[in-house]
């Protein structure tokens, strides 16, 4: 059987579907996983096993046999755990076949073979009876069904499947209970992910501002959660307007409904200001009594505590429809609703005069109407929030970005210019035009910008900014009414880039429309560089780091599944992590690989460099990071990774908008002795028909 795999070519600026031999899917699940990641969460792992240990002897203390379902087993760790407690029998559950294989071999090599049963299904499948894959109806339930918004994965359908037909009625349960939790906060940085700001130009004939369509600001967004570590958020991107509230919680020991509904709490702020975001995480009880706890909660809320770094488990942003003003001590309700995966949030002021016996009223009605709701989940009307993801609308509203822009454009631009952008979703056009173009195209690929002739109108643009929706190859010039383009300018920005250098689609796109400019044409950025440097991570090492044993169960069988899927493709290739969230500190200088040269059209043949880059810091080399530099004008830089660098002890500072490349070195290298440097040797070759970057580094 053959995969189609959706890989975005850097040529062609779209996403195409490859087709990939039927081992390609279990190699890029298991490579991509995050199996190590959640091994080496030791307060997770030590907090399952001593809630499973209590939950076994607690069934045994009542004089009861202790049957365990396992359910998303993964290596049968829990399972495991389970058995080593002194539970009789134990049903592991694994849909994902590569991984049920695993877990059969794991649990044979630790000795458990007797004692646990695997079952390649999904839960909603397995049979209990005689004849079934389950003897009988288990008396313990435990699983690890989470995702950080807590039910995205499927939770609360696969729990409520299981009570009515696989665990007996008051079974333990291992986690007891999930609660969720919310707080109140004001951010221009969060709330810059999902509003456009107005942009004020400096033009010739006074200030120009450019504002975003009122179908844009009225939008409630997209419904997806935004996951991130907030522990890298520091606390002077935010102000808290409430404390932190209990928002719901879930007891997984009694039957759990799945149908969507809303929650409700009411709200007194501790602070007056704008109530724009919920920031939200979850924790969970592993035992009735809430004395073994594992929460998610962030560095504020418990700072004498000990963080655990995990990245499987984060914290959510949850964005309200539109910002509230808020008075501190005024009464407000703050509502929640969900569906079978996902939760979004509604703020709402109480009305005047509200006193207790409104209140008891208003629940009375409440709990009457809250199995007749119907539970809607926002919908993007303004197409921009499809368009752009949070991190480019940072983007968008990065001023300090935005004036590095319009300084090159005043350079570049005269009164006869001939003006043609190519670009995602970009400002470039309508900054072109305030700056004095003459004339203004912007070259719309894929119908992707739709929403701009909203946004040219609401700025009284549609007349001044042509837009022209073809590809580059299929320019013509009636496009451009015969006119030659003076100045070709791109941000670059293209929707379908997943790594920094695929957005050089824009030399590609420039080569294809050669014909169509001046002979002295201004490429604006004029060149990109591709630039390196080695780190050492606080964290993010783990997600590729071998376990070995896991609370004293051998789970190297794991370890050599996910080397096996990283040498079938991906240990050859980088993948996009956003490092602001992940601190990494730098052991090598920065240094410049790659040039390319917009001002020339894409060469025939690779571009290919080696070198060697000299660690002068002490540490662990974990991996390369890579990111892009365009250099706009004489003297005019922005760059899509390292921003800042400490000297001293070689912390970073990286764009926050994009996503960097990690390739993650086969083995880590500890410097030590600073007196004779070791050197990393590279290799990296741009193949110029594919786009690709394929890099090979040797320690």
């Amino acid at each position: 059987m053959k995969t189609f795999c959706g890989r975005a070519n850097p040529t062609t600026g779209s996403m195409e579907w490859l087709e990939e031999g039927e081992d390609y899917d279990y190699h890029q699940e298991i490579a991509r996983s995050r199996y190590a990641d959640m091994l080496h969460d030791k307060d997770r792992n030590v907090k399952y096993y001593e809630g499973i240990r209590a939950a076994v002897s607690r069934v045994k203390g009542r004089g009861e046999k202790a049957i365990v379902l396992d359910i998303g087993t993964g290596t049968g760790l829990l399972s495991m755990m389970a058995a080593s407690a002194g539970a009789d029998f134990c049903y592991a559950i694994e849909v994902f076949k590569p991984m049920a294989n695993a877990a059969v071999k794991i649990v044979e090599k630790n000795g458990f073979s007797d004692k646990i049963k695997v079952i390649n299904k999904h839960s909603t499948e397995v049979t209990v009876g005689p004849d079934g894959d389950m003897q009988c109806r288990a008396n313990i339930l435990v699983t690890e069904l989470f995702d950080t918004e807590l039910i995205g994965e499927g939770a609360l359908p696969t729990y409520e499947h299981a009570h009515k037909y696989l665990v007996q009625e008051g079974c333990e349960a291992v986690p007891h209970k999930a609660t969720v939790y919310v707080q109140l906060v004001e951010s221009r940085r969060m709330w810059s992910w999902k509003k456009l700001f107005p942009v004020h130009v400096e033009a010739e004939d006074g200030e120009k501002i450019l504002v975003p369509p009122s179908e844009m600001e009225n939008c409630p967004g997209v419904p997806s959660v935004c996951d991130i570590q907030l522990n890298q958020m520091p606390s002077s991107d935010f102000t808290a307007l409430s404390d932190v509230v209990t928002m719901f919680s879930v007891d997984f020991s009694k039957p759990v409904q799945s149908a969507s509904t809303y929650y409700r709490v009411q709200l007194e702020p501790v602070k007056s200001g704008k109530a724009q975001i919920v920031l939200s995480w979850w924790d969970i009880d592993m035992d009735p009594s809430g004395m073994i706890n594992c929460t998610m909660a962030p560095y504020w809320v418990k700072p004498t505590s000990a963080l655990q770094w995990r990245d499987h488990w984060m914290q959510c942003v949850y964005f309200l429809p539109r910002e509230e003003p808020v008075l501190q001590g005024e009464k407000l309700y703050l509502t929640a609703c969900r569906d079978q995966y996902s939760v979004w949030y509604n703020l709402q002021k109480a009305r005047e005069g509200e006193n207790k016996a409104d209140e008891e009223e208003n629940k009375a009605d409440e709990e009457e109407h809250k199995a007749a709701v119907r539970v809607e989940s926002p919908v993007c009307r303004c197409r921009a929030h499809l368009l752009w993801n949070r991190p480019r609308f940072g983007e968008l509203n990065d001023q300090d970005r935005t004036r590095q822009y319009i300084k090159s454009l005043r350079k570049v631009l005269k009164t006869d210019s001939v003006c043609l952008c190519i670009s995602d979703g970009s400002l470039l056009p309508v900054l072109a035009h305030y700056l004095g173009a003459k004339q203004v195209q912007y070259l719309v690929l894929f119908f992707r910008s739709l929403h701009f002739s909203l946004f040219f109108k609401a700025n009284h643009l549609e007349d001044k900014i042509k837009i022209i929706e073809a590809r580059p190859e299929l320019l013509k010039p009636s496009h451009l009414e015969d006119k030659k383009i003076s100045v070709l300018v791109g941000e670059p920005f293209f929707t379908t880039s997943l790594l920094p250098w695929h957005n050089l689609y824009f030399w590609y796109a420039r080569t294809a429309v050669s014909t169509h400019l001046a002979s002295d044409v201004t490429v604006l950025p004029q060149s990109a560089s591709l630039h390196m440097m080695v780190v050492e991570f606080q964290d993010l090492w783990r997600i590729r780091s071998p376990c070995g044993t896991c609370e004293g169960f051998d789970v190297q069988t794991m370890d050599d599944m996910i080397k096996d899927s990283l040498n079938f493709r991906e240990s050859k290739e980088a993948e996009p992590h956003p490092l602001w969230e992940y601190p990494c500190k730098s052991l090598s200088d920065p240094q410049e690989v790659l040039t390319f040269d917009f001002t020339k059209t894409v060469p025939q043949h690779c571009l290919s460099t080696e070198g060697s880059v000299k660690l002068l810091r002490k540490g662990k080399s974990h991996g390369a990071v890579l990111w892009m530099e365009y250099h706009l004008a004489a003297n005019i830089s922005v760059s899509t990774g390292l921003m800042q660098l400490s000297n001293e002890k070689g912390n970073c500072e990286w764009n926050p908008h994009c996503k960097q490349a990690v390739y993650f070195f086969s083995s880590v290298i500890e410097s030590e002795i600073l007196s004779d440097p070791t050197a990393v040797t590279y290799a990296i070759n741009f193949d110029t028909k594919t786009g690709e970057i394929a890099m090979d580094f040797k320690l």
